[in-house]
């Protein structure tokens, strides 16, 4: 057993987020595992850039509001307590609205290559503001 009390805080990659994001890993697998989890805290306005996960990716939002969205314009809002399950494959993104901040554990199986994640263009901030204009309605 290892026991572990906290872990470094990061902020994410400019390449991979809009706005204010900082990550705390939870499972960084080596083989033959293959379950990645982090803690991922998102600043209002932050999101994730376009992406897709070979196995499917699972969220579990742990604290605030946030949204959802995939490239056929579904956009769900999200918060505490809640899962999302992104299909393998899928695109999409996920980030705060523009008022609250919103956490959420992201879990990944891995393809034996690494996470499994392949990393797409930025949401633009029209595609962001359309997808909150939806949680008015």
């Amino acid at each position: 057993m290892e026991h572990l009390t906290s872990t470094p805080t990061a902020k994410a990659s400019a390449e991979r987020f809009t706005g204010d994001v900082y990550l705390n890993m939870i499972e960084a697998p080596t083989e033959p595992a293959r379950l990645a989890a982090a803690l991922v805290r998102f600043t209002p306005g932050a999101r994730t850039n376009w992406h897709r996960h070979a196995n499917g990716q699972t969220l579990y939002i742990t604290d605030g509001i946030g949204l959802v969205g995939t490239r056929d314009g579904e956009v769900v809002r999200v918060s505490a307590g809640e899962i999302v399950q992104c299909p393998a494959g899928e695109e999409h993104w996920h980030g705060a609205t523009d008022t609250t901040l919103m956490a959420h554990i992201a879990m990944v199986v891995g393809d034996g290559a690494g996470d499994g994640t392949t990393w797409l263009e930025p949401v633009t901030d029209e595609r962001y503001t359309q997808a909150l204009s939806t949680l008015n309605h």
